[in-house]
C-alpha cells in the first residue's frame, strides 16, 4: 500500500513539474542549487547549540559542518566565502510536533466547511498540495520536523519525496499513523472495519506499532487521551498496560515514541511506562514532574497551537463556547510549564501546526520565555533538546564538525530577544544547501 502511494504521489508531481529533476537518495537537501564541495560562512555572532563566537566561521564540506571558528584564521586558503556578517547564525531549528501533511483549502466547496475539504481530498493531493506547509516551515527557520500522525503514511511519502530531492521541504522523521483507541461503538448491524493505528488492549497495541514499524515509521505517536481542535477535554483513553506495551515494543525496535496526553491522568501513565516526549499535557503532578527529570522526559506543551485554533475559530467552524474552553485550557497549559520549567524538566518545542500555523512554528518560544526561560534555554528547547528526539541526535540541533549543515541567519541577536526567530529570519541552510536567501531585505544597521 505504502509503494503505490508514493507511486502515485512521485506520478501527480513529476506531471505537475515536468522540468524537476530528481537528486541521488542520499541527499536530503531537497535543492537542486549546487553548492561548491567546500565553503566557509561567515556571521557577526553565532550560538552554535552551547556558546556564543564573535565573528564566526563556519566551514562546510558537502552537507556536513567540517570545522568551527573565530576571524580569519579560521578561513581555509582558496575557499569561496560567504559573507554573512550582518547576521546572527543559529542552527536550524527542529519543530518536534507537525502535521505536515494537514493543508488548508483557501477556497472550499460551498458549504463545506474547509477543515473537511481539506481532509477529504484524495492523498496524493494532499501531499502535493502540503508542499506549501514545508515551504513556509523552512521560511521561518526549520530544518527538520517530527511528523506526529497522518492518514495513509502521508507523512512518510512526503519524507521519502523529500530526500530524493523531488520536493524542498525541511527533513521529515515520520510517525504514520498515530495509534487510538476505537473511537466509537458500532450501530446495529454494522461491522467497523480497523482504521490505521487502531489498538484495544496490550496485544492490539504491539500489532499497531509494528505496522507502523514495518511502514517505514521513524517514530512512533500515542494518542493517550482525547483532545485536539476545539476538544480541550483530558479523559485518557489507553490504560497504563497499553502504553507501556507500546513503549516496550517501540524501544526493542529503537525507535522513540511520543505519547499525547491533553490531562493528568493520561500524563502520569505515560511517564511512568517510559515514553520519550509527552504532548500537551496539563495539570501534571508534582510527583510525575520529579520523575521526568529522574528518567530525561522531554514535555513538549504546544502551548500556541490552541492560541491559533481560538484565533481562526470561524475558518474552523468551531461551536460557540470555544472561547472560554480554550482560555481555561491554555492558562493551565502555561502554569503547568511554569512548573515544569522550575522542577528541571527538560523542555522541547513542538508548534503542533496543522492549516493555518506553518510559517509560525516558533510562537512557543515567547511563551516559553515569559512562563520562565531565558532565550537562550527557549532557543535550546527547539534544537539541543528537540534533537535528543530523533534517531540522528548526534548531527542535529547543533553547528559543530560532522553535524548535518543546518544553519539559519537572523537579522538581530535572539538571546537578547527571542522574536527575532518569529521575525526576523534571512538565511536558511539545510544539508549545504541554500534553501531561503532573503538577504535583500536585511537592513544595514
Amino acid at each position: 500500500m505504502r509503494k503505490t502511494l508514493i507511486a502515485t504521489v512521485l506520478i501527480s508531481i513529476l506531471l505537475a513539474m515536468p522540468a524537476l529533476r530528481a537528486v541521488p537518495a542520499h541527499n536530503s537537501a531537497g535543492n537542486s542549487q549546487k553548492s561548491p564541495d567546500v565553503t566557509a560562512i561567515r556571521f557577526g555572532k553565532l550560538w552554535d547549540g552551547a556558546k556564543v563566537i564573535t565573528d564566526a566561521v563556519v566551514v562546510v564540506e558537502g552537507e556536513r559542518v567540517k570545522s568551527v571558528g573565530s576571524r580569519n584564521s579560521a578561513v581555509p586558503s582558496n575557499v569561496p566565502v560567504v559573507d554573512l556578517s550582518r547576521l546572527y547564525g543559529i542552527p536550524g531549528m527542529i519543530d518536534n510536533h507537525t502535521h505536515i501533511t494537514y493543508w488548508a483549502d483557501p477556497e472550499p466547496r460551498p458549504g463545506v466547511r474547509p477543515l473537511q475539504t481539506s481532509m477529504g481530498l484524495p492523498t496524493a493531493v494532499r501531499v502535493f498540495m502540503a508542499q506549501e506547509n514545508a515551504r513556509k516551515s523552512l521560511e521561518a527557520g526549520f530544518t527538520t520536523v517530527r511528523d506526529l500522525g497522518a492518514q495513509e503514511y502521508a507523512d512518510i511519502a512526503m519524507r521519502d519525496l523529500i530526500n530524493r530531492g523531488a520536493m524542498k521541504g525541511p527533513r521529515i522523521f515520520a510517525a504514520g499513523y498515530g495509534l487510538h483507541v476505537t473511537s466509537r461503538t458500532p450501530r446495529p448491524g454494522e461491522v467497523l472495519v480497523p482504521t490505521g493505528g487502531e489498538g484495544n488492549g496490550p496485544a492490539e497495541v504491539m500489532k499497531a506499532v509494528r505496522e507502523q514499524i514495518a511502514a517505514g515509521a521513524d517514530v512512533i505517536k500515542m494518542f493517550g487521551s482525547v483532545g485536539g481542535f476545539d476538544n480541550v477535554n483530558t479523559n485518557q483513553t489507553f490504560t497504563f498496560d497499553e502504553m507501556k506495551a507500546a513503549v516496550d515494543v517501540a524501544h526493542a525496535y529503537g525507535k522513540k515514541i511520543a505519547i499525547h496526553s491533553y490531562g493528568a491522568s493520561g500524563a502520569r501513565d505515560a511517564v511512568r511506562a517510559g515514553a520519550d516526549s509527552l504532548e500537551h499535557a496539563v495539570d501534571i503532578d508534582d510527583a510525575t514532574l520529579r520523575e521526568m527529570v529522574n528518567r530525561g522526559t522531554v514535555y513538549i506543551p504546544t502551548v500556541a497551537h490552541n492560541q491559533s485554533y481560538w484565533d481562526n475559530a470561524d475558518w474552523y467552524g468551531f461551536a460557540p463556547g470555544y472561547a472560554e474552553k480554550f482560555k481555561d485550557y491554555i492558562e493551565r497549559n502555561k502554569e503547568t510549564l511554569r512548573r515544569a520549567i522550575k522542577a528541571g524538566v527538560r523542555i522541547g518545542m513542538g508548534s503542533d501546526a496543522v492549516f493555518v500555523m506553518w510559517g509560525q512554528n516558533a510562537l512557543d518560544l515567547p511563551i516559553y520565555v515569559q512562563c520562565g526561560m531565558t532565550p537562550e534555554q527557549a532557543l535550546a528547547s527547539t534544537t539541543t533538546v528537540n534533537a535528543t528526539l530523533l534517531p540522528v541526535n548526534k548531527a542535529l540541533g547543533a553547528i559543530a564538525p560532522g553535524y548535518y549543515a543546518d544553519i539559519v541567519g537572523l537579522q538581530g541577536d535572539p538571546l537578547a530577544d527571542i522574536n527575532v526567530v518569529l521575525k526576523n529570519v534571512r538565511w536558511v541552510m539545510k544539508s549545504g544547501q541554500v534553501m531561503v536567501n532573503k538577504l535583500d531585505a536585511v537592513s544595514t544597521p
